[in-house]
């Protein structure tokens, strides 16, 4: 065996919980694990949903074993349930002592604590949003910062922007008495009360006003 794996090392399992974090955290994560050992377990769990559509390439790829759990009821996550135990059984085993695992969930907070109690050094990988609970019961967190954040940011600024463009105003004919959009155009003043062209012909279901201009009266 030490002929085959030269370089020994703590042996390190990389869990990761497909159903709430995203494929591109993969490569980050093996790049923390890899540096507390030589990893030995590579695992992803998650539904048929999940492991199907978006995480079936990058676990692929990367040499994970995915581990598909079936939902036996609506809202129930067994995935959850698999993980915690395989976790719990890989430590027991011998098969690793350091824990890499991936999640933004705070349910895994207890099996962190569970394992660091047996004596297992355990790592969490996580986006920004994981929870003070889960991050305070691994030994380290480290936190993904996503390569999209620029795009995003993007968005959000033209949003931002788009926020700003003014709001439709209600007002009142003198005429006709009834109400219409005035779609963020100037209201253009002419001599003599206003004169609707709807009320004149008694349909009014959308002003000319807010579309162009007030038509102007003769005479």
């Amino acid at each position: 065996m030490n002929a085959i794996h030269p370089t020994g090392g703590a042996r390190v399992a990389v869990l990761v919980d497909c159903d709430n974090t995203t494929p591109g955290i993969l490569d980050y994560a093996l790049r923390v694990s890899s540096q507390f050992g030589r990893v030995v377990l590579r695992r992803g769990y998650g539904n048929q949903a999940t492991l199907a559509k978006t995480w079936q390439e990058a676990l692929v790829e990367r040499a994970f074993t995915p581990c598909l759990q079936f939902q036996y009821a609506a809202g129930k996550n067994t995935s959850d349930i698999a993980f915690a135990l395989d976790a719990r059984e890989a430590m027991s085993d011998g098969r690793a002592a350091k824990f890499c695992i991936v999640t933004g969930d705070s349910e895994f907070a207890y099996l962190c604590r569970k394992l660091r109690e047996r004596g297992a050094t355990v790592s969490i990988v996580g986006e920004g949003k994981a929870p003070i609970a889960l991050r305070n019961a691994s030994d380290q967190f480290f936190e993904w910062i996503p390569e999209s954040g620029i795009a995003e940011s993007d968005d959000a600024g033209r949003l931002s922007i788009a926020k700003l463009e003014p709001a439709p105003v209600k007002r009142r004919h003198k005429v006709c008495g009834r109400s219409c959009l005035i779609a963020g155009s100037r209201h253009i003043r002419r001599p003599g009360p206003p004169l609707c062209a709807r009320a004149v012909s008694q349909t009014h279901r959308s002003c000319l006003y807010a579309r162009k201009v007030w038509p102007r009266r003769p005479g």
